[in-house]
């Protein structure tokens, strides 16, 4: 199916930045080359600016995995996806891979939610821009949405009494907080099967390193990237 299925899948990036990445790669095996020189980065990465990070993935991963292999799969592509991809041989690249099918299984889970509420691409990063409090249309824009999707999603919010000359009202703010609230509801499935208290020990493991990836993310691409990531003011 090609670029087709990704845009299908993952609303939030801009179809002529996944088309041209199809046609920038050109082949099944390059895509393999590019996923391989991504591993070798993530491990590298790891080991420098989140050393610490590293004795938590690779104790975490064995428990993980069985975890990631009971979470439903249907409507989940991305996640899916993940799942198929082989295993690492590498203990500390394996628990990363783990960790990344979960994100990605939450992340398959709120498009579903947000698709529910009517959402396209560009209305959904719109209403997260403003709920993230960041700039006027930074989010889409450095999605790579065009001027003319953007100004597609804004007439849309406006005609769902969601937006007003390109400012999101608290309608707006209010949906994209139900999507959040959704989102972490029906997501719980992870942790329940993990337990509570690794469920803790997972979280009290990780936070202190990815603060430090995110800091690093600050210094390399700005303090917006990673809104995933990022609290709010």
């Amino acid at each position: 199916a090609g670029p087709d299925a990704v845009i299908a899948a993952f609303g939030s990036i801009s179809p002529m930045g996944i088309r041209a990445t199809f046609d920038l790669v050109g082949s099944p095996e390059r895509f393999e080359a590019f996923r391989a020189a991504r591993d070798e980065a993530v491990v590298e990465g790891l080991r420098t600016h989140a050393p610490d990070i590293v004795e938590p993935l690779v104790a975490l991963g064995p428990e993980l995995w069985p975890v990631v292999e009971q979470l439903p799969v249907m409507g989940r592509v991305f996640y899916g996806a993940h799942l198929a991809l082989p295993r690492p041989d590498d203990p500390l690249l394996s628990g990363w891979q783990a960790v990344n099918a979960i994100r990605e299984w939450r992340g398959d889970t709120h498009w579903a939610i947000a698709v529910a509420a009517g959402l396209d691409h560009a209305e959904a990063s719109i209403l997260h821009n403003a709920w993230m409090g960041y700039e006027t249309d930074w989010m889409p824009t450095s999605r790579g949405t065009d001027p003319a999707a953007i100004d597609a999603g804004w007439a849309a919010l406006e005609a769902k009494g969601l937006a007003s000359g390109r400012e999101v009202l608290d309608d707006g703010l209010a949906l994209r907080q139900r999507i959040e609230d959704d989102t972490d509801r029906l997501t719980t499935l992870v942790w329940e099967l993990l337990g509570e208290e690794r469920s803790r020990a997972f979280a009290e493991a990780f936070e202190p390193p990815c603060e430090r990836l995110l800091a690093r993310v600050d210094e390399t691409a700005g303090p917006n990237y990673q809104p995933a990531s990022r609290l709010r003011d």
